[in-house]
């Protein structure tokens, strides 16, 4: 998921992809413990995304 795609999202679908991203992190973190995770990058890329949506609602609640 792109920042271009991240604004498209209302403030109410940031919060639900913000929730899922962080249930995402923790179960692929889960997978790295017990050695099921076939893609570590995969973490990285979880962890941008979470990045991306804080940004755009920091954003938003700055424009207020």
């Amino acid at each position: 998921m792109n920042a271009s795609e991240v604004r498209a999202l209302s403030s109410e679908e940031l919060g639900v992809k913000l929730t899922e991203l962080k249930k995402d992190l923790f179960m692929l973190r889960m997978q790295l413990a017990t050695n099921q995770l076939s893609n570590p990058m995969k973490i990285h890329e979880v962890k941008h995304a979470i990045a991306r949506v804080k940004t755009v609602q920091r954003e938003r609640e700055l424009a207020r």
